[in-house]
């Protein structure tokens, strides 16, 4: 649990505010009138909320630009617009208004602000003064931008662009796609894997690095002709894509093997800023490379690797490349825990990088001489929180990064690099929340399967009174190499799921991230065994520690792999009133028409042919018809733009239950992928979702 953090001037602060006790107590209402004061949370405070991401501090540590996307619903999705605040707080600020904006950069000189708006069609670089005022857009290109980069001297801009590898410029991609646009014809003709990803078909388009001037000239294609992605489609940001200190290279990740869909060997290479030469590759580990940073002083690129090969959830381990030497080595080669951002200290002695660890996710700070021993352990800053987006103002004194929790959207934070103080900066949601009867959430643990410590949170219901007895749901995360963290959520929401008068339990069983990799290892080729036996003993041991939990009034529910449990479940026991799976795998055969194939192949140890045992023996499908199973009612749900478990897998669900007479329904979104994002599609899905529960719970 999120503890909270006090700061006391000095130690007669305490006896000040002793004196003042007295009258504190006479001017406070009642604590039953605060609690009256508020209410349950409703779906429409939930997507009300402004979502804050992307903090950009300049170069003068005086501003931080941000976005803020808020949903709007007449208009079926999140606007999107930047803001900026001072780094001592205070009140923020709304810089621009066409809710099509995002990715704030300064220039280097502090005097501009950069950003990607698509508010006149195609998604590209505007600038405006650093105070606000007119945006200018910089670029025109017809294949949308999809990240950018300044180089150190501001004179140039790296940025990534999907395009057809054999067109030699912005006129050739444009007559391409106008021609497609055109054509009556919509058919599409494959002859490798990977041909789709996520929720988008493959048009034969690559994401090609390029370089423009600032002043907006006509960019150049540093990897002219690649037949690869850079940064990678399956998993490449921004941090994948860095200029040297001396603007005169760039450092990218790419994904190089001809059958993607089963490969994760991601590496990095280095290319010239003026195009002078081709890209060279610089790692070969077999796994996965990414998020390169120079060191200030430019001798290093540190960066993270997972080394085995096809296992997305292998730990992401801190590197370090010798720039002189040609050579890398592991840093802090025994820390059981995953890096994620990596930011140097100005200094070139430390690097800081955030990483979960069991429900929340510190900063590291790592000192570079030190973690050369495999033994060494980093210093933890903001241990007690879920802190990301992690980034260092430019006199290396203050880390600034966004920190959600399980009661709080995301808002911008700062702390000191020397200590463990840190306090928020923004405030945009805190008005709203004030009026919000939130439960804060309990963690315990409790021995699962095999006896191994697990852990789970408990979120009483809104109004709780000790007293009564309340329905209970175990909500189950996906994954399954995933976790309930103490971070705030849009679309599997606690906080609203209890504002609706259920208990709610949360677990994180074998395959959990961020209980060392173990104990992330376990799940493989055994998705319904000590997965689903830590699931039921927490649900048990709950039940038995808190009795205003109705054991005969629960229900499961989840998505992705959460949704696969409750398929599990389905055909495992009785125990639950009702089930709701969302996009979740029924038939692992049929679910190989997943697109990243090496997952499917890597957590069933192998292909439906090399390895049939595992898929039968993991299929809930397979389940279908012994001993009884499949009598609870079960709602289904899922997205027919979900490539990721294709919605299929639902129909082929929802179709067993209905011909054993099970109660079901099925909701299924046409314009949705794996996750429902849009907010008249997510105002239907927590209906359904509650009514369904209600239904059969009260």
């Amino acid at each position: 649990m999120k503890r909270p953090t006090f700061h006391v001037r000095a130690a007669q602060t305490i006896f000040i505010a002793a004196a003042l006790v007295a009258i504190t107590f006479a001017l406070a209402p009642p604590a039953h009138a605060q609690s009256q004061s508020k209410r349950a949370m409703t779906f429409d405070d939930l997507i009300s909320l402004h979502r804050v991401a992307e903090p950009a501090i300049s170069p003068d540590g005086q501003w931080i630009a941000f976005t803020v996307a808020t949903p709007d619903r007449e208009a079926n999705r999140n606007a999107s617009n930047i803001w900026r605040v001072s780094t001592t707080g205070g009140e923020a600020t709304q810089l621009t208004r066409s809710g099509h904006d995002s990715s704030p950069a300064w220039t280097p000189d502090g005097k501009h602000l950069a950003f990607l708006s698509a508010r006149d069609g195609e998604s590209d670089i505007y600038t405006m003064p650093a105070d606000g005022g007119e945006a200018t857009r910089l670029t025109h290109v017809s294949t949308d931008i999809d990240l950018f980069r300044f180089s150190p001297d501001g004179k140039s801009i790296a940025f990534s662009s999907a395009v057809f590898p054999d067109c030699k410029d912005d006129a050739c991609n444009k007559s391409r796609l106008d021609a497609a646009e055109k054509s009556k014809v919509k058919a599409r003709i494959y002859d490798h894997l990977l041909f789709r990803h996520w929720t988008q078909w493959s048009d034969g388009r690559r994401g090609h690095l390029f370089i423009v001037a600032a002043d907006g000239a006509s960019p150049r294609d540093l990897t002219p002709g690649a037949n690869y992605d850079v940064p990678p489609v399956q998993r490449g940001d921004l941090q994948d894509i860095v200029f040297s200190p001396d603007g005169r290279e760039l450092c990218f990740v790419a994904v190089t093997d001809a059958m993607e869909a089963t490969s994760t060997n991601g590496d990095l290479f280095l290319v010239p800023a003026d195009g002078s030469s081709a890209p060279k590759r610089i790692t070969t580990n077999p796994g996965f490379d990414s998020h390169p940073a120079y060191s200030p002083d430019g001798k290093s690129i540190a960066y993270r690797a997972q080394t085995t090969p096809g296992y997305e959830s292998d730990r992401w381990r801190l590197m370090l490349y010798n720039r002189a030497a040609a050579k890398s080595q592991s840093l802090a080669a025994d820390f059981d825990r995953s890096v994620d951002a990596i930011v140097w200290s100005n200094d070139s002695r430390m690097i800081f990088s955030d990483g979960e660890d069991r429900h929340e996710s510190p900063i590291w700070a790592f000192d570079v001489a030190a973690a050369s021993q495999a033994s060494y352990k980093p210093r933890v800053i903001a241990g007690d929180s879920f802190n990301t987006e992690l980034s260092l103002s430019t006199d290396g004194k203050t880390l600034i990064f966004t920190r959600p929790s399980l009661l709080h959207p995301a808002e911008i934070y700062s702390a000191d690099v020397t200590t463990d103080a840190s306090h928020a900066i923004t405030h945009l949601n805190d008005a709203s929340l004030a009026q919000l009867d939130m439960s804060t959430p309990e963690w315990f643990w409790f021995p699962g399967a095999g006896g191994t410590q697990v852990e789970g949170v408990v979120i009483r219901p809104a109004g709780f009174d000790a007293s009564k007895k309340y329905p209970v749901v175990l909500v189950i995360h996906g994954g399954p190499q995933n976790a309930w963290d103490d971070a705030w959520t849009y679309r599997w929401n606690a906080e609203l799921f209890a504002a609706k008068g259920y208990v709610i339990i949360g677990i994180n069983p074998r395959g959990s991230s961020s209980y060392g990799q173990k104990f992330t290892d376990e799940i493989q080729n055994d998705w319904g065994g000590k997965s689903y036996e830590d699931l039921m003993k927490g649900l048990d041991f709950a039940l038995a520690k808190y009795p205003f939990m109705d054991a005969k009034r629960t229900a499961a529910a989840g998505g992705s792999y959460g949704g696969y449990m409750v398929d599990w479940i389905s055909t495992q026991t009785g125990r639950f009133k009702a089930l709701i799976s969302h996009a979740g795998p029924y038939d692992m055969v049929s679910m190989y028409a997943t697109e990243e194939l090496w997952f499917q192949e890597h957590e069933t140890e192998g292909t439906p042919w090399s390895s049939p045992e595992n898929y039968k023996k993991w299929s809930p499908s397979t389940y279908a018809a012994q001993l009884g199973k499949f009598k609870t009612p079960t709602l289904v749900i899922g997205g027919e733009m979900d490539f990721r478990i294709p919605y299929t897998q639902e129909l082929e669900y929802f179709s067993a239950l209905q011909r054993q007479g099970v109660p079901s329904k099925l909701l299924l979104f046409p314009d949705e992928g794996h996750w429902v994002l849009k907010p008249q599609n997510a105002e239907l899905w927590y209906k359904t979702f509650f009514d369904w529960l209600a239904t059969y719970l009260k």
